[in-house]
């Protein structure tokens, strides 16, 4: 049984994907062990206590330099005892020690086909804003393994979806949420459970 800790800093939509694909049968020999947020008013939280999942609070804000905050961010994770660790919209920088001890253990999902519109500086909105400006004909998501870089470890899953005429980025935004990311990161936590890591062809 694949012991999974999910890091979140918002809503919790994908982490509600992976909620719902375990209780549908989508992902199999998994245990969904915590979830961990940065952010005391993230819904997310009430997501985990609906399924009667444990939920901790560790936030920057509570701790005076930000050496103790990554000490305490993998304190806790390290005391969930967890086989993956899934950034499910987590909008903290990973610490290193946490990246060298959990290293090909830690998937994170992006709102775009790596290499485009990644890197510093592109997250939530801001990435879909991107596309549009750029006008690419086709974007989608990414599941990939965390490394010291930003978005730059090595990609498990991809998924296109279609830009369509008189899409705005939050409308992009959605679409890419539906087609690929609630898809992508369920099926990418059920390979890993189930050992098939590398059946890792476009999708």
């Amino acid at each position: 049984m694949l012991r999974v800790v999910v890091l979140v800093s918002g809503g919790g939509t994908n982490l509600q994907a992976i909620l719902d694909a375990v209780d549908s049968g989508r992902i199999t020999n998994t245990e969904i062990v915590a979830v961990i947020s940065n952010n005391a008013g993230a819904y997310a939280i009430e997501r985990a206590k609906e399924h009667s999942i444990p939920a901790f609070v560790v936030s920057p804000k509570a701790y005076e330099t930000r050496d103790a905050f990554n000490e305490a961010l993998l304190a806790t994770v390290d005391a969930c005892k967890p086989d993956l660790i899934v950034l499910a919209g987590f909008l903290v920088k990973i610490p290193a020690a946490m990246i060298g001890k959990y290293r090909q253990k830690i998937i994170n999902i992006h709102p775009s086909l790596i290499p485009s519109f990644c890197g510093v500086g592109y997250y939530g909105l801001r990435v879909h804003e991107a596309a549009l400006e750029r006008g690419v004909k086709i974007t989608g998501a990414t599941v990939h393994y965390v490394d010291e870089g930003t978005d730059t470890g090595p990609i498990l899953l991809q998924k296109a979806v279609e830009v369509l005429p008189g899409d705005t980025p939050e409308i992009l935004q959605r679409r890419v949420m539906e087609q690929a990311e609630w898809v992508l990161l369920p099926q990418a936590i059920d390979m890993i459970a189930n050992g098939r890591e590398q059946e890792t062809e476009r999708q």
